[in-house]
């Protein structure tokens, strides 16, 4: 009994050894055997049998999670196998791998590792076209392209970001067109922080603005309501020269015209006819809101009046935009105004729409609420 008890100690220090991918206490089924000698407390002995319960559960929690994230860290095998042969290639038998082999590890890339299995063999290709072949020039834009591509498609923006830069360890050359792939990753996203690093690697590395980015800016810029963006980026495109489509300057009115912005609205309108004579149903529209924040409801019916005198107009579309902007527009514009002018805004347009209404000549179904109402002023 007394060596025993002597031992007690030494069970009650029984030391927890943590490894990366399990937990074990080794001394815990023996230290469970000598409490259950040392006493018949039915409590304790359940303690320690719940003791050891829990740490088998925790130890087979360990193992799963360590695996699971083994699993989502490692590349996939068919990246990993061209890898390793092209860097075989390069490293061992000092020749450059065939073309196919890169083309098809960057289309079989399906994660972030595998992007940085890319980006170093992309890395130890431009060494080795320096050293052993001389060749100074970096590879031609459309790898780049699809290098950025990759990069969207697994969400590797980081690494994407840097195959824009055109001083680059991995012998890149980027391109607008490479740009459009995250501008697009970030339009379907939402993702204004990543437009806007984009904008800027653009600007720093002397990548000129396309119509296309217009496109693709301005719709994230109105899709995450942020008109200040839209109003600085649409100011940098007019300044670089670009053609703005009517795609982007629909785009641009609307904005104006959703958040009752009169002044920016016409000088849109006036960029807009100076490269283009007519108008589309939006822009149009985007007009006659401009005139009735104006009070003038007859020149906007004569604004739309002129889109349906268009051969390329189509009545359903403008039967679609005359109803949002009876029933949707006002209580937007409204609720953009500051509170002391909202009453001012909804009185003017409650009578001035049915106005407009009246001369179109239109036989269209719309319904109208009353702006003038508290929940038209307090929208």
């Amino acid at each position: 009994m007394l060596s025993t008890t002597r031992r007690l100690p030494r069970v009650l220090k029984s030391p927890i050894f943590i490894f990366p991918q399990r937990l074990v206490a080794p001394e815990t089924p023996r230290a469970c055997l000598q409490w259950r000698k040392l006493t018949t407390l039915s409590g304790i002995t359940r303690g320690c049998v719940e003791q050891h319960s829990m740490w088998k559960m925790m130890t087979w929690r360990a193992l799963l999670s360590s695996e699971a994230s083994a699993v989502e860290a490692m590349p996939t095998e068919a990246v990993k196998e061209l890898y390793d042969r092209m860097l075989e290639s390069v490293k061992v038998k000092r020749s450059m791998p065939p073309n196919a082999w890169l083309w098809s590890l960057i289309e079989n890339c399906n994660n972030q590792d595998d992007i940085k299995l890319l980006f170093d063999i992309l890395q130890n290709l431009r060494r080795f076209r320096l050293s052993n072949l001389r060749i100074h020039s970096n590879f031609n834009c459309n790898l780049c392209q699809e290098v950025t591509k990759a990069c969207a498609r697994v969400g590797a923006l980081d690494l994407g970001k840097k195959a824009l830069w055109k001083h680059n360890v991995y012998g890149l050359t980027p391109s607008i067109g490479s740009a459009h792939h995250l501008l697009t990753y970030a339009k379907q996203h939402n993702d204004v922080k990543l437009m806007t690093d984009v904008m800027t690697l653009l600007k720093d590395n002397d990548l000129p603005l396309q119509a296309g980015t217009a496109d693709i800016v301005f719709s994230i810029c109105y899709n995450t309501d942020n008109w200040k963006l839209m109003s600085k980026y649409s100011k940098r495109f007019v300044e670089a020269g670009v053609k703005l489509r009517r795609s982007a300057f629909d785009v641009w009115m609307e904005f104006a015209a959703k958040i009752g912005d009169v002044e920016s609205l016409w000088e849109i309108e006036k960029l807009r006819s100076e490269s283009w004579k007519k108008h589309t149903v939006v822009s149009g529209f985007s007009c006659a809101k401009g005139l009735l924040l104006e009070h003038k409801p007859e020149e906007a019916a004569a604004v739309i009046q002129k889109l349906l005198n268009q051969t390329d107009a189509k009545e359903p579309k403008i039967a679609v935009e005359l109803q949002k902007l009876v029933s949707e527009w006002p209580l937007e514009v409204i609720k953009r105004q500051k509170e002391e002018d909202r009453m001012a805004v909804a009185v003017s347009l409650n009578s001035d729409i049915p106005v407009m209404l009246s001369k179109t000549g239109l036989e269209v179904s719309v319904n109208m609420k009353d702006l003038t109402s508290k929940e038209g002023i307090l929208c």
